[in-house]
């Protein structure tokens, strides 16, 4: 993706474009799955670790990503939609690879409405299908 791209899109969420928020954004749109933070130092071998994760810390306030709790004691983080507010109606599943270890996002599986007890106000959930992805069935 050009980088003018980048840079809009960072700025259509509000987000100043530094030089490590272009490679961080970038790296995430390469990505077919989930990354962690770990994944992204691996990616961006020059880059600072704190650096990379205040990074993704500002798109997720900003909300130009979603985290995931896979199970793995690794948080994954991945694009959001144009569109999404990061609010319950916009979660979506995702999928957790046993063999290959890797986090998908399911964009066309959403969460059902559920009826919370009176006076609970859900502000996010997570729903992850674990099992083998295509690739490793």
């Amino acid at each position: 993706m050009g980088q003018q791209n980048l840079i809009k899109e960072l700025e259509n969420r509000a987000i100043s474009p530094t030089a490590m928020r272009l490679l961080v954004l970038d790296q995430l749109k390469k990505a077919s799955v989930a990354m962690s933070l770990a994944d992204l130092e691996i990616a961006l071998d020059q880059a600072d670790r704190t650096t990379i994760y205040r990074s993704l810390k500002k798109f997720e306030e900003n909300k130009l990503i979603h985290s995931i709790e896979d199970g793995t004691g690794s948080v994954k983080y991945a694009l959001c939609e144009s569109n999404c507010q990061c609010t319950p109606e916009f979660t979506h599943a995702h999928f957790h690879c046993n063999n290959c270890e890797q986090t998908f996002c399911l964009r066309n599986v959403h969460l059902p409405d559920l009826s919370l007890p009176k006076n609970f106000v859900a502000e996010n959930s997570s729903f992850v299908i674990k099992g083998r992805c295509d690739h490793c069935r």
